[in-house]
């Protein structure tokens, strides 16, 4: 079994009306699909959202085909479920992509720069005819293929790369340390778990990316 990572880049033609939304909205960066489903026509989908609530609201409304929505805002977004009825395009980018012994392992990342980056897993044979079933309005990038099952790292939201740059600035990670995690929260205005916890996430990534770039 093989895992691969991808990163598709969109013709403006080819975007899909949500992913559209959210690349035209300077309030919004990114949305991860957490998980879905498509019955009978119906795509029903949980996500995270990077960026103001409101405005991915306003996505939501604007579309006759959203049937149901729910909006939970936290620090750096918001949680959204939505069912809505697929378009002409058929069937749902979880499904179209589910070829043979192929399988799309969440999170999906829609992002603001016409790009959507997720990982596959399945057969080599498979995965490479999945690679040649894309349009030529979608560019594709494989990122990295290893053995075994894996899912895609998201990379690091605005909130956690503006934390990042203020425990930089502050001499956070200096050695000796000139600021500590208290200094980088008043930078930030927030609370010093809310720090904590977005130098952790952003630092986690990094490392990540660091040990499994060479995979």
């Amino acid at each position: 079994m093989k895992s691969m990572s991808v990163e598709l880049r969109y013709a403006e033609s080819a975007l899909a009306p949500m992913h559209r939304g959210l690349c035209e909205s300077s309030d919004l960066d990114r949305e991860v699909v957490l998980g879905g489903q498509s019955v009978d026509g119906v795509e029903t989908v949980s996500s995270f959202v990077y960026g103001e609530p409101d405005a991915y609201e306003a996505l939501l409304t604007d579309r006759e085909a959203v049937l149901e929505y729910d909006i939970t805002p936290t620090e750096d977004g918001c949680f959204v479920y939505v069912r809505q009825e697929l378009g002409p395009e058929g069937l749902s980018l979880l499904d179209s992509l589910a070829q043979d012994t192929v399988v799309v392992v969440p999170p999906i990342e829609f992002r603001s720069d016409r790009t959507m980056a997720l990982t596959l897993v399945g057969h080599g044979d498979d995965l490479r005819a999945v690679l040649d079933s894309f349009p030529e309005a979608v560019t594709v990038d494989v990122r990295r293929v290893s053995d075994g099952v894996t899912a895609h790292d998201t990379a690091v939201s605005a909130r956690q790369q503006d934390a990042l740059r203020a425990a930089w600035d502050l001499g956070y990670y200096e050695i000796p340390r000139r600021n500590g995690i208290e200094a980088v929260a008043d930078e930030l205005d927030c609370a010093v778990s809310t720090a904590s916890e977005l130098l952790r996430r952003a630092e986690a990534h990094a490392v990540g990316e660091v040990l499994g770039g060479d995979v």
